[in-house]
């Protein structure tokens, strides 16, 4: 069973987890965006699966549709927003540590930077 966890941009749930993977269903919000992030020890593969946005990653915004992928390498920043309409994705984290605590946010609209 999945447990749900929400945040102020929406929510995740962990779907399935082993060696060197974790898979999650995320859903931004409409006019709701990810923190401007970055991880250290994991890469990240998404899937639009419903809705539309856009996606930001090392300097390039991004369509996001159903159906487009995108690729998140280690160290790299990146960012999702919903809208219009919420985002839902499909995230395959691929790594050696792939705990919530390797996210580093350098900017957050809900003031969860921590300098």
């Amino acid at each position: 069973m999945t447990t749900r966890v929400d945040r102020p941009w929406g929510w995740y749930e962990e779907l399935a987890e082993g060696a060197g993977y974790k898979v999650k269903r995320l859903l931004v919000k409409e006019n709701a965006r990810l923190s401007l992030q970055r991880h250290q020890h994991r890469s990240e593969h998404w899937v639009i699966a419903a809705g539309s946005g856009s996606v930001y990653c090392d300097g390039t915004w991004m369509d996001a549709a159903v159906g487009n992928t995108f690729e998140i390498p280690v160290r790299a920043i990146h960012r999702a927003f919903g809208g219009p309409g919420d985002l839902l994705i499909i995230e395959v984290q691929r790594g050696a540590i792939l705990l919530e605590s390797d996210i580093e946010r350098l900017e957050d609209d809900f003031g969860r930077v921590i300098n």
